[in-house]
């Protein structure tokens, strides 16, 4: 177990100047960068696995316990306000339930029966897709939640930081992150933890760029539930579109805040046909205008 093995190198890192403390962990995060760039083809597999079943209607379920499930739940979380997926999509499995987010829960991530009740529970099966990540690639909760959510149908992906685990071996989709041992050993917050945020972070972006969540390298379906974020759906618009702050405000209020809409109102496309299209096009503003355009064309032709 590559991530709980004490290294000879570290042997002494108490007794170190904190310089070279802090020299040897910052090391160590550019390693775990270096491990996700290695798995990058593994990751585009997975990736592209997953926007065929999220197309298909399917849910984005992920699975972990201790830091690794920690991880997993917060990149879940953000898809919703950053991406606007909806939450009726995305089911977090913790091991410990919500408590475990802020401490940790004793024997949480043994509980495999348990994990296997969640996802009966949820009702998994054959449209989702679920991302199990732990950096031991052991943990009887998290392989219990991708077996019986295999054994139901989903696309599994197995995030680990060990080789020859359940996690990886049972998975559709392995994912390696080889950071091996720690500088504190088995402190798997550190290398590995970086790594499975980065690789949990580049995995769910390209899914959500693939299903049209982005649009010229701007988070178009940002949800704007403050000041903020008001501001930058105002500055989107005015980007893409030119126009000044007042019509900018009237079509995103038109557009109950939907920047997609807001778009294609300031293009001079009328509400209805602008909703139509967005739904026909699956959300993806591209394909929306593509939509309407090709519509305007066979009107002329006419």
């Amino acid at each position: 177990m590559e991530t709980e093995r004490p290294s000879p190198r570290y042997s002494t890192i108490d007794l170190w100047r904190p310089a070279d403390i802090l020299d040897a962990m910052l090391e160590g995060q550019f390693a775990a960068v270096a491990a996700v760039h290695a798995a990058r083809p593994a990751l585009e597999r997975a990736a592209l696995a997953v926007e065929e079943r999220l197309r298909g209607g399917g849910r984005l379920v992920y699975a972990g316990a201790g830091t690794s499930g920690r991880l997993a739940v917060q990149d879940g979380a953000e898809l919703m306000p950053t991406f606007g997926w909806p939450g009726s999509r995305l089911v977090l499995l913790m091991a410990g339930g919500r408590d475990a987010l802020l401490r940790a829960v004793e024997g949480a991530e043994d509980e495999a029966e348990e994990a296997a009740a969640l996802v009966e529970q949820h009702a998994i099966a054959e449209r989702d897709a679920l991302i199990a990540v732990a950096a031991s690639g052991t943990t009887p909760f998290t392989v219990g939640c991708l077996r019986e959510a295999a054994s139901r149908g989903a696309l599994t992906v197995g995030i680990a930081n060990n080789p020859n685990t359940p996690i990886l071996d049972e998975s559709d989709h392995p994912v390696r992150l080889d950071t091996g041992a720690e500088p504190i050993a088995g402190s798997t917050r550190m290398k590995a933890g970086t790594a499975q945020r980065v690789a949990l972070t580049l995995l769910s972006s390209l899914v959500m760029i693939r299903l049209g969540h982005v649009y010229q390298g701007l988070m178009v379906d940002v949800q704007a539930t403050n000041s903020k974020l008001v501001r930058r759906s105002e500055r989107m618009l005015a980007q893409l579109t030119g126009r000044g702050a007042d019509s900018v405000r009237e079509a995103l209020r038109a557009a109950d805040g939907s920047v997609k809409l807001a778009l294609l109102l300031l293009e001079g496309i009328g509400i209805d046909e602008a909703r139509a299209a967005l739904d026909r096009g699956g959300g993806d503003l591209r394909a929306a205008k593509e939509l309407v355009e090709s519509g305007r064309n066979r009107k002329k032709r006419a």
